[in-house]
Formats: structure tokens, C-alpha cells, sequence
């Protein structure tokens, strides 16, 4: 065995176009469409994402509506995208639960 630290696994750096596709991916299984930068549920945006340098931009709204509130997050490594990938589908899960109760 080697005492070496580059005999350990290391993930891949973090590219934020890499993962501006990848979530774009995960949110177009989850049925949100994609216009003019923001991804949309029913005609409401729903989230949005932005690269800016090394970091990608995530606002996803509290809830569905024309003006909605945005709570705002980055995404700096693969687990915060995972993680904020993961609370966008608990999200549009309980919007449509909402949706089909009316």
C-alpha cells in the first residue's frame, strides 16, 4: 500500500455546463419544459439555472404561480446538484398531488 493521496479515488471536478444538462435532463423526465432559461410546470416557471464562473445559479419557486417566490442555492459540486435535484421532485410531486385533488 502507498501512502500516496492520488492512489485515492478523487471525483471528476465539477463542471457547471455539465451540470446545467444533467439537471436540464432530470427536470425534462419530470415533465417541466424548458423556455427561455426557465423550466416550467403547467405554463408557471418553476425553477431556473444559470452558470456564472465556477458555480451554477438554482432558484426553484416555493410554489407554482406567475410571480413566484424563489428560494435561491448553488450548486458548487455533484451532492448539492443531487440534492437540490432530489427537492425539485419531492416538489413537483406535491404540486401534481395538489393538482389532481381539485
Amino acid at each position: 500500500m502507498s501512502d500516496d493521496p492520488s492512489d485515492f479515488f478523487a471525483p471528476p471536478p465539477f463542471d457547471p455546463s455539465t451540470a446545467r444538462a444533467t439537471l436540464a435532463r432530470a427536470l425534462r423526465d419530470l415533465k417541466l419544459a424548458e423556455l427561455n432559461g426557465a423550466f416550467e410546470l403547467n405554463g408557471q416557471p418553476v425553477v431556473k439555472a444559470r452558470v456564472e464562473g465556477a458555480l451554477l445559479k438554482l432558484d426553484v419557486a416555493k410554489k407554482p404561480s406567475r410571480s413566484p417566490d424563489w428560494e435561491h442555492t448553488d450548486a458548487n459540486d455533484h451532492a448539492r446538484l443531487r440534492r437540490f435535484i432530489d427537492d425539485v421532485k419531492r416538489r413537483v410531486s406535491r404540486w401534481n398531488e395538489g393538482r389532481d385533488a381539485d
